[in-house]
């Protein structure tokens, strides 16, 4: 969530709620993230959100276009497709016209649409996404650390996996149902990485940076074979030079033997192989077991992303 002040604009603005967006809509509102996120230096809308602007209607999802003139100003995305949490959305006002009032106009916009039940993620905390959500009676309720380490001073013990368990990596088209399987169990507690559809992993296996030899899956012998119990998908900023343990789970079942932490230490021994410097993550601050086990490992808080929900 990216804002401005409160200021009457001086043209008239326009919202639209769409759907899908087409291809050049969708063109549009890229190059306006782009340009927000060169300014602010965080992109206000995530990943998720970002691969939603393509590939047509996607159910519970609108876009919300905000135009002065024939001018996109301002974008913000609704998901409603959680079955217990209000819905949640992302929002950017374009860096040449914030003061306008345009980011208020999209919140109130969103909250109308929500029938007031709204969850806001203002990625990075900046100030003015915080006085945003103070402007439209919004209360903070989560905290998501990106947490970072040095890769180049990386010395990590040889990774001790549970007696039985083997470790190869992901093969598309042959594993994507199984690791869509315990990609829900293990994330069943969390509404955004649990509910990935077949849909959400071939988005992203299309993209530029997807290597399934950076993908790890644990598999133990089971009734009727190898058995999939846990992963750890690794992703490569290419262009910031920085690595990323991009999702880690552990089937329930699985966990306590070790198997997260050898999983750990095979990814960023991967991504140290690779030349990177620096590795990234996101973990919930009130994670404490994650917090104290990254820690452990040499990582420290970079930025903080906020998440904000109305009290009805």
């Amino acid at each position: 969530m990216t804002s401005d002040d409160c200021a009457h604009p001086a043209s008239p603005r326009a919202i639209e709620t769409l759907t899908a967006l087409s291809p050049g809509q969708a063109e549009s509102v890229l190059a306006l993230l782009a340009e927000a996120a060169r300014v602010d230096g965080q992109q206000a809308v995530s990943e998720q959100g970002r691969l939603q602007l393509r590939g047509g209607e996607r159910e519970g999802v609108s876009h919300l276009l905000l135009t002065v003139g024939d001018t996109l100003v301002g974008y913000a995305q609704l998901e409603d497709t959680d079955p217990v949490e209000a819905p949640a959305a992302e929002l950017a006002v374009h860096p040449s016209h914030r003061g306008h009032g345009h980011g208020r106009a999209l919140g109130a916009a969103l909250l109308a649409a929500s029938g007031k039940r709204l969850r806001v993620w203002a990625h990075g905390g900046h100030s003015a996404a915080r006085h945003l959500a103070q402007v439209l009676g919004l209360t903070l309720f989560r905290e998501l650390r990106q947490m970072r380490r040095p890769l180049t001073d990386l010395e990590l013990p040889e990774p001790k996996l549970p007696d039985g368990v083997t470790v190869r990596t992901f093969v598309p088209g042959r594993d994507d149902t199984a690791w869509l399987t315990v990609n829900a169990s293990a994330f069943a507690h969390h509404p955004e990485q649990g509910s990935l559809t077949q849909r959400d992993l071939d988005d992203r296996m299309a993209e530029p940076w997807f290597d399934p030899q950076g993908f790890f899956l644990a598999e133990r012998e089971g009734e009727h074979g190898p058995e999939l119990i846990g992963f750890h998908w690794t992703k490569v900023h290419a262009e910031e030079q920085l690595g990323e343990v991009y999702v880690l789970g552990v089937r329930p079942g699985a966990q306590g033997g070790g198997l997260g932490r050898a999983l750990t230490t095979i990814g960023l021994r991967h991504l140290a192989a690779q030349g990177l410097p620096t590795v990234m993550l996101y973990v919930d601050a009130d994670n404490k077991a994650a917090l104290t086990v990254y820690e452990r490992l040499g990582f420290m808080t970079h930025e903080t992303d906020l998440m904000y929900r109305s009290e009805t």
